[in-house]
């Protein structure tokens, strides 16, 4: 599969989401390359009288929009959110996502949280039958991170991951890298995730862990797009 042909379906996958956009929306717009094209394109139906309010999920986000003219609130003005239209670094069919690839996210959790849909956006190759190909990121306070990674570590293997290595992400500098609240992220190559949920709630209690990327029951709606069309899976409810 080509770039282009990568390129093609996420713009198709994004097209799709736009459906879901209705006039007078409260819109949280994710980050990421799927994301930048969903973007676009709302942005484009914004100029031909579309009227939505969009709250970003990372500065690179709402630097774009404001380029592209994409009307912004900040989120405690918003409050409530009646979707959010986001890519995924993977994603599973009971709809539980890896995100984080691009380092948004915290902001891109709370957004999720905060909104009355999720609707996800990705090429084929994203869905995946077990999680834990691509790297979880894990946002940590850079006060004390080694010793955070230590945790993460202890309770992977408590988890029966005996032998994970966090890998502290760089910037293009070679320095660390920092999120846009300032915290650092260790990636994480589980492999394969055997249970989401258990893993999710042992990180999210380890001191020093800010926030995981991994994202359980937030997700209602995944749009995937690929060689034989674009295609929706959507949650099932209990």
């Amino acid at each position: 599969m080509s770039s282009d042909d990568v390129a093609g379906y996420k713009r198709a996958a994004a097209a799709r989401a736009l459906e879901y956009i209705q006039p007078g929306m409260k819109v949280g717009l994710g980050t990421g390359s799927t994301a930048d094209l969903f973007l676009e394109l709302l942005a484009a139906r914004i100029r031909n009288g579309l009227d939505i309010t969009g709250t970003p999920t990372s500065e690179r986000t709402a630097e774009r929009a404001r380029a592209l003219h994409v009307p912004l609130a900040d989120l405690n003005e918003l409050e409530r959110l009646d979707i959010v239209v986001d890519g995924a670094d993977e994603a599973d069919p009971e709809l539980i996502l890896i995100k984080g690839g691009g380092g948004a996210l915290l902001r891109e959790k709370i957004v999720a949280a905060s909104a009355d849909r999720m609707v996800v956006i990705a090429d084929e190759s994203k869905f995946t039958d077990r999680l834990g190909r691509f790297p979880l990121p894990v946002e940590v306070v850079h006060f004390g991170h080694v010793t955070t990674r230590t945790r993460i570590v202890n309770a992977a293997a408590r988890l029966g991951y005996p032998r994970l290595t966090p890998v502290l992400r760089r910037a293009s500098d070679g320095g660390i890298y920092r999120t846009d609240n300032g915290n650092c992220i260790y990636d994480c190559s589980f492999s394969e995730i055997r249970n989401a949920a258990a893993l999710a709630a042992a990180l999210s209690q380890i001191t020093g862990v800010v926030e995981h990327g991994l994202f359980c029951g937030l997700a209602s709606v995944l749009v995937l797009a690929g060689p034989g069309g674009v295609r929706v899976v959507e949650r099932q409810r209990p």
